[in-house]
Parts: C-alpha cells; sequence; structure tokens
C-alpha cells in the first residue's frame, strides 16, 4: 500500500503525462513508474504512455522492456553471492585468468568497472579500430566482447564497457552453468521474477517495448531493436547471456532487486536473505574515492544512433563511480 497521499500521486501521473503525451510529438514515448519501499511493495506505480508510438498500444504490466545495463545489476548480485561463497576474489588476478585463460594475455581486474574495457558507441578511438568491420556491442555474441582491446590501463581509471560481460562469463564457469539458469535459480525465482529473462518467450516479444529514434526536430519515431540475437534465435537455440545488457523483462519486476539493496540483502516478501548486509555495505562504499568524476560530465558518443552525448548520473556532489 502506498505511504503517498492521493495528492501527492496524482501530482506525480500528471508531471509523467505531460511527458508522455502527444504521440511523436511527446517527449517520453511510454514510460514505466516505479518506487518501492524496501519491503518489496511499490510506493507508487505509473504505467504512461504508448509501447510504441506507432503500436497504439499502451504501456501496462504486461509491457517487457529490454533492460540494458539494469542487467549488470543482477550480475553484481550474482558475483557477490560467489565472493560470500569464498569461490570468487575480487582482486585475484590469477584466479579471473585460470577461470578466462582468454584474458592471460589482457591484464584485468573483475571490480569497480575500471578493468579497462570500453564500449564501441560510446568511444571513437576503439570504433575506428574495429573498423572497416566494427564492434557490434549488442551483436549477442560472445566474440563481439573477446575479440576487443583495453581502452586503458586496468585500474587507471572508470571506463564504462564490456567489463560486466565478463563478469557474467566468470559466473557462468563458476557454477558450470548458464547465466540464465543462475539468475533464475539465485535472483529470479526467490523474488517473484517470473518474466526476467535473457531468452524472451513469443508472449515476452508480442509484449515488447518499441525502440524509437528522435529527429533533429525533436520527432518521435520507431526503429528496429538493436539487441536481436535473443530475439531472433529459435526454441532450444542457444544465445549467449550477457551480462552487462542482455536482460528483458516486466520493469517493476525488476524493482524487486533494488528494493533489497535499502533491506540490508533481505528481500522482505519472500524472507530470502539474497546478500548479507556487510556485503550490501560494501556495495555502497565508495571504493575508487582516488579515481575520476564520470558523472555530469558529456559521455562521448561514437555512434549517434545508438546514444546521445548527455551526462549519465547527475549528481550534486564530487562523487567518484566506485
Amino acid at each position: 500500500m502506498s505511504v503517498l497521499s492521493q495528492d501527492t500521486q496524482s501530482k506525480l501521473r500528471g508531471i509523467i503525462e505531460e511527458y508522455t503525451t502527444g504521440g511523436t510529438e511527446s517527449k517520453i514515448s511510454g514510460l514505466v513508474y516505479s518506487a518501492f519501499r524496501n519491503d518489496g511493495d511499490p510506493m507508487f506505480q505509473h504505467y504512461s504512455g504508448l509501447r510504441g508510438v506507432t503500436s497504439g498500444d499502451a504501456m501496462s504490466e504486461e509491457t517487457i522492456s529490454f533492460m540494458a545495463s539494469f542487467t549488470k545489476l543482477a550480475t553484481s548480485v550474482a558475483c557477490m553471492q560467489l565472493v560470500e561463497q569464498g569461490k570468487l576474489r575480487l582482486d585475484d588476478d590469477d584466479q579471473v585468468e585460470a577461470i578466462c585463460p582468454e584474458l592471460r594475455d589482457v591484464k584485468v581486474l573483475i571490480r569497480n568497472e575500471d578493468a579497462g574495457f570500453g564500449y564501441a558507441f560510446e568511444d571513437e578511438k576503439l570504433a575506428e579500430f574495429s573498423r572497416p568491420i566494427g564492434f557490434d556491442d549488442f551483436s549477442g555474441e560472445a566474440i563481439d566482447t573477446q575479440n576487443r582491446p583495453l581502452v586503458s590501463q586496468p585500474g587507471e581509471t572508470f571506463q564504462y564497457g564490456v567489463s560486466m560481460d565478463w563478469v557474467g562469463v566468470i559466473i557462468e564457469r563458476t557454477y558450470n552453468k548458464s547465466l540464465e539458469e543462475v539468475f533464475k535459480e539465485k535472483i529470479f525465482q526467490p523474488l517473484g521474477m517470473d518474466h526476467a529473462t535473457f531468452h524472451p518467450s513469443a508472449e515476452d516479444k508480442s509484449n515488447l517495448a518499441y525502440m524509437h529514434r528522435r529527429s533533429p526536430s525533436g520527432k518521435l519515431s520507431t526503429t528496429d531493436q538493436f539487441y536481436r540475437r535473443p530475439l531472433l534465435a529459435r526454441d532450444g537455440e542457444k544465445v549467449p547471456c550477457a551480462g552487462g545488457h542482455g536482460c528483458f523483462g516486466r520493469t517493476a519486476e525488476f524493482g524487486r532487486i533494488i528494493s533489497i539493496l535499502p533491506n540490508d540483502g533481505l528481500d522482505a516478501k519472500s524472507g530470502v536473505q539474497l546478500l548479507k548486509p556487510e556485503t550490501v555495505n560494501d556495495m555502497f562504499t565508495d571504493q575508487i574515492p582516488y579515481k575520476p568524476r564520470f558523472s555530469n560530465i558529456s559521455v562521448p558518443v561514437a555512434k549517434p544512433e545508438l546514444a546521445n552525448p548527455t551526462p549519465l548520473t547527475l549528481m550534486p556532489d564530487d562523487y567518484t563511480e566506485g
């Protein structure tokens, strides 16, 4: 039950509707807004706008979204569960190389997003290095993650990139299971996230939110999904699970993962302790206070059809990304 007054809820809905009203002229095509308490219940939840500005289908509880980098949170939880079990050590590069021998010639760390890997859609040097063929960050094929160089020395700076895809590979090889199997067993099923998956079903795809593109004039139009491999896979076909961006699901369900963090790793609804309180505390402790700040600056964009040069995170103070 919401702890917000009806007047506050009405005002929030009004603000959201301002952004999603107007079809192709709207600021945002569709939006799912969920604010959760640490007991997993929504304080406020609102579905607004359309799945696609040309579709006429309203955003709803059944809408399936490409969760993109939200996947990184689930991958982080699964990784830290292994750390708690003593099966992974965050600062042991020898262990990383033993699990992933492909990395023996590329010195990396698995923590803090400072391993040195980048995304080609935002790093011009990496994008240019890969041409004339190019790196596809969202191909759904392991080769696009495995065959790229570092863009900075490991431990040198925060770098948004494919590091969490490698963490996903480490998790898979440690369990000897796919990331889909691990997430379902360790996270999704305990939290009741029945529609979270790396492999969307036919029903999921029928409820999929559209991708959109904005013209220079500001007009919205629908466009093709850019993470296509799992959407085109035949039933039973093995498709790699990308730990950095590969999940699909209902937006509100993913709020359940968020709700365990302010609750010391405990899912209040099921009573399942996904992480120890001290682990959650470590996750919210700045691990790289000496690193340059990455927030509130325009992220360079090498592929403008995929991203805009806007700040990733707005922060009032001079925090780092650790």
